[in-house]
């Protein structure tokens, strides 16, 4: 589920893609063919995190984030601006082509050091968030068994309906299902389920937008409904190949900032 970072959150955890033919397809194939959706050499944009709790309190955080293909390797850095608690925090996500777990830094300034996310921490939560750090992460297409269930619309819109079951059974979902546009494979919706079975989250994808020839998700809300918890993401300034250097993703520069 390439293109959720935060966008690029959101482009780990959502498949999006593009695909014209009419062919009947498997739900693998519909996975491969979102991962190989382009999404350009790099990408800046700013964020908006809103965090909603049951009690209708708000917490909002600005972030700029970075993201570039180097190769076999798509890097992404993240760097909070706003408010004062979480200021010059950053996060760095480096997901591999191959069956390589990802490597993910967190630096946090009250510590004044980068602390590396352990597999044990994947399930832990990011920042307050709904999104766990493994949902930060690029999701491998052999890690789970992919099965199309129907095809669906929602809100007018035509969607192939995927239902996705992790290899591992200690994997922190039972299963994932997921509704991708039939006329572009941008993500529309998904749900996560817990290790019982029972729905834990949605993903819902507000608005995409095509800029300089690709999808970009452009708002995006992630509801956890056994918590009644929700964190919306809203990006701006978006600019696509504009040459970022590959410098910037080190552990030296989540240290130093932006």
């Amino acid at each position: 589920m390439k293109n959720l970072k935060i966008t690029s959150i959101v482009i780990a955890i959502l498949i999006s893609g593009s695909f014209s033919a009419n062919a009947q397809l498997t739900g693998k194939q519909i996975v491969n063919k979102a991962y190989n959706l382009p999404s350009g050499d790099d990408k800046t944009s700013t964020l908006t995190m809103t965090l909603l709790n049951k009690q209708g309190k708000k917490r909002v955080r600005i972030i700029k984030q970075f993201t570039k293909d180097i190769g076999s390797v798509e890097k992404n850095i993240m760097y909070f601006l706003s408010p004062a608690d979480v200021k010059n925090t950053s996060f760095m996500n480096w997901s591999y082509d191959s069956n390589k777990a990802d490597d993910q830094w967190i630096y946090l300034p009250a510590l004044k050091k980068t602390k590396r996310i352990s597999s044990d921490s994947k399930s832990d939560y990011f920042m307050g968030s709904d999104f766990t750090y493994d949902d930060l992460g690029d999701r491998k297409l052999d890690a789970d068994n992919h099965k199309l269930l129907r095809t669906q619309t929602i809100n007018g819109t035509a969607c192939y309906v995927v239902e996705s079951k992790s290899k591992d059974e200690d994997y922190m979902y039972s299963k994932t299902i997921t509704w991708i546009n039939k006329s572009n494979f941008v993500g529309v919706k998904k749900e996560f389920y817990d290790e019982d079975g029972d729905l834990l989250k949605i993903l819902t994808i507000k608005k995409s937008v095509k800029l300089s020839g690709f999808w970009v998700i452009t708002h995006s809300e992630m509801k956890n409904v056994q918590k009644n918890h929700k964190t919306s993401i809203v990006l701006s300034n978006v600019k696509i190949n504009t040459g970022v250097s590959d410098s910037k993703f080190t552990e030296r520069m989540m240290m130093r900032g932006i």
